[in-house]
């Protein structure tokens, strides 16, 4: 991994945190449509192994998941090594995959978007067009650790509208606002679109 350049000036990176279904991607992206920070979705860096794994309904376990975050935590690297800031759609449920994700740029700051179950599970039973079956919900429930004091951690109520969680997320983690100019995006060459 790269890390920032000496001298350059200091980036920030967000990962939007949370079970499938709390609505990160919508989150994240809003984010980066607010701030100017160069949004990527973390489903898109699994292999396709993985995605017929999970469209099958087999969750994934640590093994599988590795390269995945190793993929991703080399992409956000690689945008600090540019001076580029980013906020990335990321499950990231246990310490050890925040971890992974912290390495490389000097710092990262994790939305975790929490709430009843039951309003998480409504919101899976109305998407479409996605390969994570609701079956796999409880599984990342049971895997999902919250964070630790040491963490760096805004954690919101999954209930909230979109909006207001993006105007939440942005005040809370004191990101700067700029000027509309599109979403930026910069997806990684990856194929596969997955779940985090």
């Amino acid at each position: 991994m790269t890390g920032e350049r000496r001298g350059a000036r200091p980036t920030r990176h967000v990962v939007v945190m949370g079970v499938s279904g709390a609505g990160k991607t919508t989150v994240a992206r809003g984010i980066g449509a607010a701030t100017g920070l160069t949004f990527a979705e973390a489903d898109e860096f699994h292999s396709p192994q993985n995605v017929a794994r999970m469209r099958s309904g087999v969750p994934l376990d640590d093994t599988s998941r590795r390269p995945w975050l190793r993929d991703v935590a080399g992409w956000i690297a690689d945008r600090a090594a540019e001076g580029r800031s980013t906020v990335l759609a990321c499950s990231a449920l246990k310490r050890s995959y925040r971890d992974v994700l912290r390495q490389g740029p000097l710092r990262v700051d994790f939305v975790h978007l929490d709430g009843p179950a039951e309003v998480i599970r409504a919101r899976l039973a109305r998407r479409e067009g996605h390969y994570m079956p609701a079956s796999l919900l409880e599984s990342q429930l049971a895997t999902l650790e919250p964070a630790e004091p040491d963490e760096s951690v805004l954690v919101l109520d999954v209930s909230l509208a979109p909006d207001a969680l993006v105007a939440a997320a942005v005040e809370g983690l004191g990101l700067p606002r700029s000027a509309p100019a599109g979403e930026h995006e910069d997806r990684a060459s990856h194929s596969a679109s997955g779940a985090c």
